[in-house]
């Protein structure tokens, strides 16, 4: 039975008032779950404010849904999370001319990452490719060509790694491909470390050896993670990476994109995102990535 919310008549009185632009927020927040308002700011809006004015208006057509989880007290207010609704799963099964009974969409299932323990990981893993969209938005000769999230990764390379994404990142003459670890602290240090049995695998199985970066939550974490994996033989084979928002040495840097990466083993200072590409040289890329995010 169709719900009134996804009937005929409910999407064609929407046709007119949904954009080009509210079309690919509703895509980004079902391939990505979830997204707080900074991040869908950061993918498509120049301002909050305007980001959300839109965001209540699409909220009233029951295009995507929100909630906002509790803080400590004194922590201020969490920003309003935002999942795809019911009529923008219809919105969007009709764009890709399939019925919305096959498109996936199950209520239950979304509203179900509110009380997700891996909520603050899934956030930080979007924030993280909400940041280099809005780079790519913003700083010259700067592109995110390619991202692949831990779904589509799992499928392609699940029998040796598991990393949070896959990504290409374009800045001036540089190209970088690499594998995202997304560190929350909740693990110890050395079943970080043992990740990089699988990378190395993996770079065996294929013949390409892609960096891994890892991205930490402070200092502290960062150089106690750098002193397990220089110890450990697979970093011996492996181009790796680390950084931290907190290791930001210039105002005028982006983070990720920014110099906040120290490479493992190189006696390099920090640098950019994209000029990691220059301190492994002898690299060759991964499979042909995909034109768009995802």
């Amino acid at each position: 039975m169709t719900n009134r919310r996804n009937n005929p008549a409910v999407l064609a009185s929407l046709a007119a008032r949904i954009t080009s632009r509210d079309r690919y927020v509703l895509r980004m927040v079902w391939e990505h779950r979830v997204l707080t308002a900074p991040q869908i700011t950061e993918l498509a809006f120049e301002s909050d404010g305007t980001a959300r004015k839109r965001l209540l208006r699409l909220h009233d057509m029951g295009v995507v849904e929100r909630f906002q989880p509790n803080r400590p007290v004194g922590s201020g207010s969490a920003p309003f999370h935002y999942v795809l609704g019911e009529t923008g799963a219809a919105i969007l099964a009709a764009e890709d001319g399939v019925e919305f009974a096959a498109f996936g969409y199950r209520r239950a299932s979304v509203l179900s990452i509110a009380y997700s323990q891996r909520l603050a990981h899934t956030l930080g893993v979007n924030g993280f490719f909400t940041s280099l969209v809005h780079t790519s938005r913003h700083a010259h000769a700067s592109s995110l060509a390619a991202w692949w999230h831990e779904r589509s990764c799992a499928k392609l390379w699940g029998r040796h790694v598991r990393p949070d994404a896959y990504a290409r990142w374009i800045q001036d003459s540089d190209t970088l491909d690499f594998f995202l670890e997304y560190d929350t602290g909740t693990e110890t240090l050395d079943k970080v470390a043992r990740k990089l049995n699988g990378y190395a695998d993996l770079a065996r199985a294929t013949g390409i050896t892609t960096p891994v970066l890892f991205w930490l939550q402070g200092p502290r974490r960062e150089a106690n993670l750098r002193a397990r994996l220089t110890t450990h033989p697979a970093a011996h084979d492996l181009p790796i990476a680390t950084a931290c928002r907190s290791a930001l040495i210039h105002p005028e840097d982006e983070a990720p994109a920014g110099r906040v990466w120290f490479p493992l083993g190189t006696g390099a200072p920090r640098v950019r995102l994209a000029a990691l590409a220059t301190e492994w040289p002898h690299l060759h890329r991964t499979t042909p990535a995909p034109t768009q995010t995802s």
